[in-house]
């Protein structure tokens, strides 16, 4: 590495530490501006003068669980594609022109959001804009670059195949949701991804990308009248052309289980899965410590001691939760030895069951409360991950103010909170448990097939 990175990357190190410690010293610090463009565009902006960088980060409220049913895997091609030639510029001029000027630009997509990211040096703050306007309001969709994603993503559905992680996280979505859009994947199938046409992808654009339905979040050094003209000239113009996306709201089953997938391998891969909780519920900060004591707390948590310390079953095991737009899921996971997949299951289980009956200690909560308030600064690493956390904070309806707001919420939640939590919303008798290998010693198993 040549010495000026080096010293680039120590100055860098240097102000997102001088960030982090500044904000966990003064929460209150955090000034979170709305900012609202001369034509209405929305964004919210945290100032940040200590690097002259730009991070913008943008969300659509339209995920892949709202692509057609035999057009599945639609939104997963637009984010392959959106970078691969815009107005004049094919795929090879597009993105020359991104890294001759070290613009960092990219798409993904959700279940439920389609995302885009842009981070630039601020001489190239423009030209950045004015590229990720023509990426998403101007997009090619070249026959070449139409086939290479196609091929490419055909490519990755036939490694998922054999994926034994893969295909856990295809069986749990399947089984928790049948019938219902959460329960495709997003990458698609092979014949979907066959039948997606250029016009699908043009229409995509022009019905999703819209400004009604689009969030915005931007750190750096910007000020915001300068990013409110950036926010005009950028974003999509209004348009009639928004299509009406229309997803269930729906639950998933309660009935609990073991689901067995055989795959010749040593190891067992294990996802378990129960019900959650909406992120706007008044229960969820303390359903949120429950889970951290229970599994999210990484070395602390009680199935990483049950499971890994005192018997070495797993190398590691784990817990969260997952509120999504139209339903909710506490999910968790492990990777065990063919051999000692039922201890391990049972472990967890009977860890769950202790939560249940509200075996939880003052000790427990204050050492939790105290991971998830003193863990927040951290978080605050780059520009990119705090634009990143704008737009959540807006998908989930927290307000401007959460960032202020969040470490009280956590600490506010009492003991007899958890316990009342527990009894409510953990049932042990509905955690499903897919199991992908050649696990021992699982006789009520229900097994799956290959699809």
């Amino acid at each position: 590495m040549k010495q000026s990175s080096v010293i680039q990357n120590k100055t860098l190190f240097a102000c997102v530490l001088c960030l982090i410690i500044s904000f966990t010293q003064n929460a209150r610090a955090v000034e979170i501006q709305e900012v609202i463009s001369p034509g209405g565009v929305k964004a919210w902006l945290l100032e940040d003068r200590m690097l002259p960088i730009t991070s913008v980060s943008f969300s659509i409220s339209a995920g892949s669980s709202a692509d057609p049913l035999k057009k599945s895997g639609l939104s997963n091609m637009v984010s392959l594609l959106l970078d691969g030639g815009a107005g004049k510029f094919n795929a090879e001029e597009f993105r020359r022109i991104l890294e001759d000027r070290s613009i960092e630009m990219s798409f993904s997509v959700s279940k439920d959001y389609f995302s885009g990211n842009l981070k630039t040096l601020n001489r190239n703050r423009i030209k950045a804009f004015e590229m990720l306007n023509l990426a998403i309001t101007k997009p090619r969709f070249d026959k070449v670059e139409i086939d290479r994603a196609r091929s490419r993503i055909l490519a990755e559905i036939a490694s998922k195949r054999k994926d034994p992680k893969e295909i856990a996280e295809e069986a749990l979505w399947s089984i928790n949701f049948p019938g219902h859009p959460y329960a495709r994947k997003t990458i698609g199938s092979n014949k979907s991804v066959g039948a997606i046409t250029k016009h699908d992808l043009h229409d995509y654009v022009e019905k999703r990308f819209v400004r009604s339905n689009i969030l915005i979040g931007v750190a750096g050094d910007i000020t915001p009248s300068d990013l409110a003209s950036l926010l005009d000239s950028t974003f999509p113009q209004p348009s009639n052309l928004e299509g009406k996306l229309f997803v269930e709201t729906t639950f998933p089953s309660e009935a609990g289980g073991i689901y067995v997938y055989q795959l010749r391998q040593s190891q067992s891969n294990i996802l378990f899965s129960h019900i959650g909780l909406p992120r706007g519920h008044p229960d969820y900060y303390g359903a949120y410590i429950i889970n951290h004591i229970l599994g999210g707390g990484s070395f602390t948590s009680r199935l990483y001691k049950e499971v890994r310390e005192k018997r070495g079953l797993a190398y590691s095991v784990y817990s969260y939760l997952l509120p999504m737009k139209y339903s909710a899921l506490w999910l968790g996971g492990a990777s065990t030895d063919n051999r000692t997949a039922s201890q391990t299951i049972q472990i967890i289980k009977n860890e769950w069951d202790r939560i249940h009956k509200a075996q939880i200690t003052m000790e427990e909560l204050s050492l939790a409360q105290d991971n998830i308030t003193g863990s927040l600064a951290l978080r605050f690493d780059s520009t990119s991950s705090i634009s990143n956390i704008l737009v959540a904070i807006q998908r989930q309806g927290l307000g401007i103010n959460y960032i202020n707001e969040r470490n009280k919420k956590f600490k506010s939640v009492t003991l007899k909170d958890l316990r009342r939590i527990a009894k409510k919303w953990i049932d042990p008798d509905s955690l499903k448990f897919i199991v992908v290998g050649e696990p021992t010693g699982i006789k009520k198993g229900k097994l799956l097939k290959p699809k």
